[in-house]
């Protein structure tokens, strides 16, 4: 979000913004392994996301995982499983907006490269907006897995999930969403980069060349 698509009104009060890191999916394409402790140069994606988290916010993030195993992944992590089981990304968006609870920053867990500096810009986006999520490339034209969530969004998103509607974008026409644009975006790195999302042993390989 640049200076100039910012409200000159700045909001009387600054809420602190937490983190969350969702871990979900079944990684059928990696074998069913866990993606987020794939090792990129030696570092597992979860510690990887986790420092990111803490630079950013200065505080750790809360895991949103189904796993009997996850809290051992990361015992100083809060580990937390969906609220309603079986619905997908929304299902683990609105867990994260709940539990967090919200304003959140949410990332998915296979997502290597999202730098603090994004998830810091993310962050400070919800004093003005319910929803702030970069633009992108990819087939919904937003990454709602690399996006923040104010308070407004658990009531939308829960009617979204109440009516079988399980798109991650679902509950956008009622709230107030702010696009970063891609110019801003590329502030932060090529998008290419920062969005890649480790799903397949292929993957795993390009991630690694990508972090030299």
């Amino acid at each position: 979000m640049s200076e100039s698509d910012r409200p000159t009104d700045r909001p009387p009060d600054r809420p602190t913004v937490t983190g969350a890191i969702l871990a979900g999916g079944g990684a059928t394409r990696m074998g069913g392994a866990p993606k987020g402790l794939m090792l990129i140069h030696g570092r597992r994606i979860l510690d990887r996301l986790v420092d990111a988290f803490i630079e950013a916010l200065g505080g750790l993030p809360l895991l949103v995982a189904n796993a009997p195993e996850a809290p051992a992944w990361r015992p100083d992590l809060r580990v937390v499983p969906d609220r309603r089981t079986g619905f997908g990304t929304l299902g683990g968006l609105h867990t994260a907006v709940l539990e967090a609870p919200a304003p959140v920053v949410c990332v998915a867990w296979d997502m290597p490269f999202v730098p603090a500096t994004l998830i810091r810009e993310l962050g400070e986006g919800l004093a003005w907006a319910d929803v702030v999520i970069p633009a992108s490339g990819g087939r919904r034209g937003v990454e709602p897995l690399c996006a923040g969530y104010g308070p407004a969004t658990g009531p939308a998103m829960a009617e979204a999930l109440d009516r079988g509607d399980l798109r991650a974008i679902a509950f956008h026409g009622a709230v107030r969403v702010r696009v970063l644009p891609d110019a801003d975006v590329r502030r932060f790195g090529d998008p290419e980069r920062l969005f890649f999302n480790v799903n397949t042993a292929d993957d795993l390989v390009q991630a690694n060349g990508m972090a030299l």
